[in-house]
């Protein structure tokens, strides 16, 4: 009997830590919109929404887009100095090549890129065929109530 318990205690043990992981999950949220400094050109359409789910240091991302002028072309995640402003390319995410798609990527962070996010220091953009230097984009905002 003794043994059994022992078994039994083990096996919760062993499943805690993936539960506690599930638990400790932080959402973020983007709405995809026009690039402001090229919301005024006719080819820089559509919308969009990304979520972006973190798991310790993994941050999956996923997402849909719609209303393109022209084919999607790359999808990343930036990293700004501030929110609000345009920053640096960090990582590659999927994106459907066509008007309306998908956006899907599962990126490995650092500890001080894990403190960036939380900060909203990142920002999802879409390029097009017709406007290479950003479509759509979105900030990354914490879906936590506070």
């Amino acid at each position: 009997m003794k043994q059994i318990l022992v078994c039994a205690l083990a096996g919760i043990l062993a499943m805690l830590p993936a539960a506690v992981r599930a638990q400790g999950a932080k959402v973020y949220k983007a709405r995809l919109s026009p690039v402001p400094v090229a919301a005024y050109t006719p080819t820089v359409v559509g919308l969009g929404t990304v979520t972006a789910t973190l798991s310790g240091t993994t941050l999956a991302i996923a997402g849909s887009f719609d209303g393109l002028n022209s084919a999607a072309t790359v999808a990343r995640v930036y990293k700004s100095d501030k929110p609000g402003m345009r920053g640096t390319a960090l990582f590659d995410l999927t994106a459907t090549s066509g008007t309306s798609g998908t956006i899907a990527g599962q990126l490995d962070l650092t500890a001080a890129q894990v403190q960036e996010l939380a900060q909203g220091r990142y920002y999802v953009q879409l390029n097009s065929e017709k406007a290479a230097e950003g479509n759509l984009w979105g900030w990354l905002l914490s879906q936590e109530k506070k």
